[in-house]
């Protein structure tokens, strides 16, 4: 008898044609409950029903007195509902239904997890109701907003296939519909947009293999959201190295052909710093090597010994890193390998970097493909933050909103139809336990405010076009 978690889509489908009594024929399974976004003023809850019908979130302040309504306004299988108006430093209690079944939450038993908020008052786990407290803003003006991704793997074909670990065999787009990395792409420009980004750091792993055509095709996706080197920037992951015959053959880099120098030192490089507005914005080339994707990320000496120099140079200017690679992995309930994380030597030199530092507050990473934050004891005053993939369950991104005094960081799903229906495809990914892993353990892993002072940072010029027929 096959494991239930790997065809969880069918047997959702299963119980809703079981037969029923007369007063639960329109009944439906909702399970797969998740709190996604928290913000001082708004909340994002997801959840998924086997067949097409409404969807609602009640919810209030008190958990006898749920008074407010929230719903999508049409029938859909995969449920996305934004709680809005929401007062700063509120606790809300919070129920999600669908034709009268209650929703029950993602279980994240191997994190110890929380998938839906909290449940202080001692309510269970079959339906809550659940509750939040909304954090209170960054202090002062808003200053500008930034969108962080990665993994975005365009040509890739199967998620999560790992060869050699038999519960990693991956998962395929459904016959007939289009490439999921395109899906997913198009989406994060849309949702980006939508959610007031005004520039875009993507971190690594834009394509499956580095192939011209996959580059070309991530340009032109990512040209919708604006202007290389302007309103976006790139660097390079893992993935994106040319194959180990390219690399024999000579042939020419094919990152930097898709995403031309960013002007960093020696010309044609994949790393590079920028000001935006007071802002310094310092990307990392985390596998510049020789190899074929696998084994720990590596930095060369020369662009160590660069950004060594430029954080110094810039230690009081409010400064955001990313790179593909993180710095460090913690709490994996899968085995944690060298190859997931940067080299340990060079991660340590980087961290001492920044506790010389004062003002960079970010490091963005991918590669690990989860959201999550880690403040090292190093340099307590760098927010290490991995943002799960764009091309897959969760399938998102991390808006980061700086303010004078202090910064948000808020992750948020794709919303858009096709890319909810490969999400929630994709998060069968490890035989049904990707969601242990990948969307977070706890809401402020995805979710969090940091009060610093960062008023030395004025908005910036960043000219968003319409979005394009392209994308």
């Amino acid at each position: 008898m096959p494991c239930c978690l790997t065809a969880p889509h069918a047997l959702l489908r299963t119980l809703h044609s079981i037969a029923r009594p007369p007063d639960a024929v329109s009944a439906v399974a909702a399970v797969d409950l998740e709190l996604v976004t928290l913000t001082e003023d708004m909340a994002v809850i997801t959840w998924h029903t086997g067949v097409e019908s409404e969807g609602e979130v009640v919810y209030g302040t008190h958990p006898a007195h749920l008074n407010r309504t929230a719903s999508e306004g049409r029938d859909t299988a995969h449920h996305y509902v934004e709680l809005t108006d929401l007062e700063p430093g509120q606790t809300y209690y919070y129920q999600a239904r669908s034709r009268g079944s209650v929703a029950t939450p993602t279980p994240l038993h191997l994190v110890s997890g929380n998938a839906v908020g909290t449940s202080l008052h001692g309510f269970g786990s079959h339906g809550g109701p659940y509750s939040f407290t909304t954090p209170q803003p960054p202090p002062g003006r808003h200053v500008l907003s930034i969108a962080l991704c990665n993994d975005l793997h365009l040509g890739e074909t199967t998620a999560g296939l790992v060869t050699g670990m038999p519960l990693m065999r991956g998962i395929s787009q459904r016959l007939g519909l289009g490439p999921y990395p395109e899906i997913m792409g198009r989406a994060l420009v849309e949702e980006a947009h939508r959610r007031g980004a005004g520039h875009l750091l993507a971190a690594g792993d834009i394509s499956a293999g580095g192939a011209p055509r996959d580059l070309a095709e991530a340009r032109r996706l990512l040209d919708g959201f604006g202007t290389h080197g302007r309103d976006y920037f790139v660097v390079r992951g893992n993935h994106d190295r040319r194959g180990r015959q390219g690399l024999q053959e000579g042939r020419g880099d094919n990152f930097l052909d898709a995403f031309p120098a960013n002007g960093g030192p020696g010309g044609e490089s994949a790393y590079f710093a920028r000001d935006l507005g007071g802002l310094r914005i310092v990307g990392l080339d985390t596998y510049e090597k020789k190899g074929s994707g696998a084994g720990s990320g590596g930095l060369s000496d020369e662009q160590l010994a660069w950004f060594r120099a430029d954080v110094r140079a810039h230690k009081d200017q409010p400064t955001v890193v990313f790179g593909h690679h993180p710095l460090t992995v913690r709490n994996s309930p899968f085995p944690v390998t060298g190859g997931q994380r940067l080299n340990r030597r060079q991660a340590r030199a980087i961290l001492d970097a920044y506790a010389a530092a004062p003002g960079v507050f970010l490091h963005h990473a991918g590669h690990t493909h989860r959201n999550k934050r880690t403040v090292l004891p190093q340099a307590r005053h760098v927010t290490l933050q991995e943002v799960g993939a764009v091309k897959e369950y969760p399938g998102g991104f991390c808006l980061l909103r700086i303010h004078t005094g202090g910064y948000a960081l808020n992750y948020y799903k794709a919303s858009s139809d096709p890319a909810r229906e490969w999400s929630e495809r994709s998060r069968r990914v490890a035989a049904g336990l990707w969601p242990q892993y990948a969307l977070g353990r706890s809401v402020r892993d995805r979710n969090s405010v940091v009060v610093r002072d960062l008023s030395g940072i004025t908005p910036a010029v960043a000219r968003r076009p319409a979005l394009r027929g392209a994308v």
